[in-house]
């Protein structure tokens, strides 16, 4: 085993440091996006009263927690006709250009702009452009813009009985599109969208998009989607489906993956060994246009609600794979909670309690810690400016070790305690930064992670 796998490190080794990219990407991705750190707001949940002001109030919290983007969930009116549950989906919107009353008023959600700005961070919105609400306006007043089935009858992609698809082969469709979302940037000054389902959109709708929000202000654009070509001319990053499959594959390998779906099944992966996170950042390497970010998260409201909580998915591995998010290349993703270990799935139609937020001091320094070697370190920078990851030959493949300039990972993302090198790499002038610590030890226990750093 222990010669197997050397000599699999060496293969992916030079995979990875051969794979030849696209062409490097055309968006000018903003300054803060580099070393930022984003955070998935879920205002209904957020607090007791669920609203824009309760949010705004938390602000100074989130700042100090190391928070430099801010991501809200729809913020609009949501559609009655066809509403999920009592207060619906956010995703089936009412009103591009109004805000849900339950969260305040117009005023209230500028103001919260407003003091994330002054508190040094920027703020996105979520945007739904693949489908509208039932009742959207824009159902009566265009429907000429709405996709129809077979039976010449609009409809809802999925199971997704509450909204109807848009059809983007109508110009006057798209031009009514980007109309609402220049209306924000106007209006309440924001900094950019987070884009729903954004690989249902046609790819030449969101190019001749993006010259146009930047004409306004340089945004920061995110795609729920890991599709390659939206990355050469319209969003910053990418949602990193894939690398969060391989985590649970992984989990799951190692007897961690617990989650149960309502028909009380258990979902089947492949084995799958920590090596094959290597595979992974060579696939990205060779299909991405140079300078894509990629979104690494173990949560976010999906994920949360329907396919069970970071611990359901990754049991005791958890903590290693959220070093994971933030040492390997793109960008870390925190969702409401996650920064006090919450350990429930969130309501996704119904009011929820709100996280406490004085739970678990020792998971908010985890993350706090996080937060500061990634604002702090170069070397751990998004797209172009980070550090080339080079893997480090371990005892297991369950072992992952390697550095980024001068960052040094560790993890053990098997289930049992792992020795962990033949030969430890040299660590002079460094510490672990949870620990202290000035020297690696000769074993870690499952779920072990170890973060070197000058």
């Amino acid at each position: 085993m222990k010669k197997f796998f050397l000599s699999l490190v060496g293969l992916l080794t030079a995979l990875f440091g051969s794979a030849q990219a696209p062409a490097a990407t055309t968006v000018k991705h903003p300054d803060y996006a580099a070393n930022g750190v984003i955070y998935e707001v879920n205002v209904r949940q957020f607090s007791p009263e669920g609203t824009f002001k309760a949010v705004e109030a938390q602000l100074p919290r989130l700042k100090d927690l190391g928070v430099d983007i801010l991501w809200l969930m729809p913020i609009h009116p949501i559609s009655e006709d066809g509403r999920k549950g009592t207060l619906g989906s956010y995703y089936a919107v009412k009103d591009y250009k109004a805000v849900n009353p339950e969260f305040g008023s117009m005023q209230d959600f500028k103001d919260l702009v407003n003091a994330a700005h002054k508190q040094g961070m920027k703020l996105i919105i979520d945007w739904v452009p693949n489908h509208s609400g039932r009742d959207n306006a824009w159902v009566k007043a265009h429907p000429d813009w709405y996709a129809r089935n077979d039976k010449g009858e609009m409809f809802g992609p999925y199971d997704w009985t509450d909204v109807y698809k848009f059809d983007y082969s109508n110009p006057e469709m798209r031009r009514g599109m980007t109309d609402a979302m220049l209306f924000w940037i106007d209006e309440a000054d924001i900094d950019g969208f987070r884009c729903d389902v954004a690989g249902e959109v046609p790819t030449d709708f969101w190019n001749e998009l993006r010259p146009k929000l930047d004409a306004k202000k340089t945004v920061f654009m995110l795609a729920e989607s890991p599709k390659a070509d939206l990355a050469e001319h319209a969003f910053d990053m990418l949602y990193n489906w894939p690398m969060k499959d391989l985590f649970s594959a992984i989990a799951a390998t190692q007897g961690q993956y617990t989650f149960k779906d309502a028909q009380g099944n258990v979902r089947i992966f492949p084995e799958t060994h920590a090596d094959a996170i290597y595979k992974r950042l060579a696939e990205e390497a060779s299909a991405y246009p140079a300078g894509t970010i990629q979104m690494n998260m173990i949560t976010n409201h999906d994920l949360n609600s329907w396919e069970g909580t970071e611990f359901e998915r990754l049991g005791r591995l958890q903590g290693a794979f959220a070093v994971l998010m933030y040492t390997l290349p793109g960008m870390p993703l925190i969702y409401t909670g996650q920064e006090v270990g919450l350990n429930r799935a969130l309501e996704f139609f119904e009011k929820d309690t709100a996280p406490d937020w004085n739970a678990n001091p020792d998971t908010k320094r985890f993350y706090q810690t996080l937060n500061s070697l990634r604002h702090n370190s170069k070397d751990l920078a998004a797209g172009l400016d980070g550090a080339e990851l080079k893997p480090i030959a371990t005892l297991s493949p369950d072992v992952l070790a390697f550095s980024r300039g001068d960052v040094l990972t560790v993890v053990n993302l098997s289930s049992q305690e792992q020795k962990l090198f033949d030969k430890a790499p040299d660590v002079s002038g460094m510490h672990d930064i949870f620990t202290g610590t000035t020297s690696i030890p000769a074993s870690l226990p499952s779920g072990g992670y170890l973060v070197f750093t000058k």
